[in-house]
């Protein structure tokens, strides 16, 4: 659910995960571990986390 939304999120509002982060107040390093602890990375050249 959570990958879901922050793609849906960086593909129609927001340039960079730092962008969604920043203007939604929300702690880039724990939206990072929690998609990484389910195998997934972000990748900034796509903007999503795969």
């Amino acid at each position: 659910m959570l990958l879901s939304m922050v793609n849906m999120l960086l593909r129609d509002q927001y340039s960079s995960l730092d962008e969604l982060c920043a203007s939604e107040d929300i702690d880039r390093d724990s939206i990072v571990k929690s998609l990484a602890d389910a195998g997934f990375e972000y990748m900034p050249e796509i903007n999503q986390f795969r």
